[in-house]
C-alpha cells in the first residue's frame, strides 16, 4: 500500500487546521498551516465564543436561540443601569439625612426575603422546570422586569413602602434566579449533541460577558443622556418591551425533543385527526409559554383514603366516584376517571418507565375528550364518541411509536411528571 502524501488535521466540523506534506527524499512530514483569510481570521474570533466544532456539535435551534438571547441580554443590562441608579437613589445616595448603616441594614433585609423566597420557590416548582423549561425561562424575564420597574418606582415611594419596594424586587430578582439558572441548565443539555455540555454552558458564558459589556459601555452614555423621572419611564417601557419580546423569539425557536403535557397533547390530537405524528420543530411551532393550562389529566400523590390498597383495587375497583381501568404492558399503570369532574387520575405503579408514564398520559387524555380547549385554537374537539370503535391498543401501537421515534422525539425522556414522582408499590 502506497504512502499517503498528504495528511490533514481537521477539527469536529470537517474544517483543516494543518496540512502535512510528506517530503519523501527526506521521509519526513512538514507542517503547512492554511493561508489565513478575512473569512478564516473572522472564524477564529468566534471559535473563542463558540461551542467547538459549531454547527455540527450543537442543535439547529441553538443558533437562533443564541441570537435572541444576545439580543434580550442587552437590553435588559441597559434597563439594569437604569434600575441601578433608582436602586442607589432609594438607598440614600446624594440624601445627606441618609447614613451608610440604615443602607446597609436595608440590603441585608433585600437578601434576606430573596434568599428565603429562593428556598421556598425551588421546593415548590423545582420539579416542574425541566419539563416546562421554555416556560420557566420566559417566566424568569418577567419575573426580572418586574424587579427592575419596582426600582423605578422605589425613589418615589416614602419610607415604609420603599423597603416594601425593595425587598419585593429582592424577591423578584431571587425567583427569576432560580427560575433562569435552573432552566438553562435545561435547555443547554439539549443543545449539546457532542457530550460537549461543560464547554456549551462555559461559550454561553463568554457570551454573556461580552454582550453584558458592551450593554455597560452603552448604557453608561445612555444614563447621562436619561435623567428625567418621564424619560426614564418612557425609557424603561421601550427596553422592557424589546428585553421580553427578544427573550419571548428566542425560547419560540427552541425546538424541545422531549414529550412534556402540551407536546404530548399536540402529538396526539394531530395524530387522531391526521394519522401523522409530529416532528419537534412542528411541535414547537404550536406550543404555547404561558397560556396554555393543562387538561384535566394529573398524577395521583396517592390512592384514595377510602380505598385499600390491594391487588383486586389496582385491577379493577368501581363506585360512584371512580372508574379504574387496568392497562396492557404489565400493567404498569391504573388510570382512574372521575365522572362527575371530566378529570383523570393516574397511578403509576413501582417500576413504571418513562415509555409507560407517556402510554398513561396518552390514555388519560383519551378519556377526557383530549382537550376542550382545541376549540379555542380553531380546531375540531376529539372527543371519546369521536374515536368509537377504535381501541386504545389499536390507536397506541407499536406503529404509532415508531412513528414518534422517527420523527425525532425522545421516549426516554421523563418530562410529564412536574412534581414528586409517587409510585403505587402492589405487595
Amino acid at each position: 500500500m502506497a504512502s499517503p502524501k498528504l495528511v490533514s488535521a481537521i477539527d469536529e466540523s470537517g474544517a483543516v487546521l494543518c496540512v502535512y506534506d510528506r517530503d519523501a527524499k527526506a521521509d519526513s512530514w512538514k507542517a503547512v498551516p492554511p493561508q489565513k483569510t478575512t473569512r478564516g481570521y473572522a472564524k477564529a474570533v468566534l471559535d473563542v465564543f463558540l461551542p467547538a466544532g459549531y454547527p455540527h456539535t450543537v442543535t439547529p435551534d441553538y443558533t437562533p436561540y443564541q441570537i435572541y438571547d444576545s439580543l434580550q441580554a442587552f437590553s435588559s443590562t441597559i434597563a439594569g443601569l437604569l434600575s441601578s441608579r433608582a436602586v442607589l437613589q432609594g438607598f440614600g445616595v446624594g440624601d445627606s439625612s441618609s447614613s451608610a448603616t440604615g443602607a446597609v441594614l436595608l440590603t441585608v433585609l433585600q437578601e434576606s426575603t430573596g434568599r428565603l423566597a429562593t428556598i421556598l420557590f425551588a421546593h415548590r416548582f423545582g420539579q416542574a422546570i425541566e419539563p416546562e423549561c421554555k416556560r420557566y425561562r420566559f417566566l424568569a424575564d418577567l419575573l426580572n422586569d418586574s424587579a427592575l420597574v419596582l426600582d423605578v418606582l422605589s425613589p418615589l415611594l416614602p419610607g415604609h413602602p420603599r423597603v416594601l419596594a425593595l425587598c419585593g424586587t429582592g424577591v423578584l430578582r431571587a425567583l427569576c434566579g432560580v427560575s433562569a439558572g435552573a432552566a438553562k441548565a435545561s435547555l443547554s443539555a439539549h443543545f449539546a449533541r457532542n457530550g460537549n455540555l461543560a464547554e456549551l454552558n462555559a461559550k454561553d458564558g463568554s457570551q454573556e460577558t461580552v454582550i453584558s459589556l458592551l450593554g455597560m459601555l452603552a448604557g453608561s452614555l445612555f444614563v447621562r443622556a436619561v435623567s428625567s423621572n418621564a424619560a426614564v419611564w418612557a425609557w424603561m417601557a421601550v427596553l422592557v418591551a424589546a428585553h421580553l419580546a427578544t427573550n419571548y423569539a428566542a425560547v419560540r425557536a427552541v425546538r424541545m425533543r422531549s414529550l412534556n403535557r402540551q407536546r404530548a397533547e399536540l402529538v396526539l390530537t394531530h395524530y387522531v385527526h391526521t394519522g401523522r405524528v409530529l416532528n419537534p420543530a412542528q411541535a414547537a411551532a404550536r406550543e404555547r409559554i404561558l397560556t396554555w393550562r393543562s387538561p384535566g389529566v394529573s398524577f395521583a400523590s396517592s390512592f384514595p383514603r377510602s380505598y385499600e390498597i390491594t391487588a383486586e383495587d389496582l385491577r379493577r375497583h368501581r363506585d360512584d366516584q371512580y372508574v379504574v381501568t387496568t392497562q396492557r404492558r404489565q400493567q404498569w399503570y391504573n388510570v382512574a376517571s372521575k365522572q362527575w369532574k371530566r378529570t383523570v387520575e393516574l397511578f403509576m405503579k413501582e417500576g413504571a418507565t418513562p415509555r409507560d408514564t407517556l402510554e398513561a398520559w396518552f390514555k388519560g387524555l383519551r378519556l377526557c375528550g383530549l382537550d376542550g380547549r382545541s376549540q379555542e385554537r380553531g380546531e375540531k374537539t376529539i372527543s371519546t364518541t369521536m374515536m368509537k370503535g377504535e381501541t386504545d391498543e389499536e390507536l397506541l401501537s407499536d406503529e404509532f411509536w415508531r412513528a414518534l421515534a422517527s420523527a425525532g422525539w425522545d421516549l426516554d425522556a421523563g418530562a410529564l411528571e412536574t412534581g414528586a414522582a409517587v409510585r403505587i408499590r402492589v405487595e
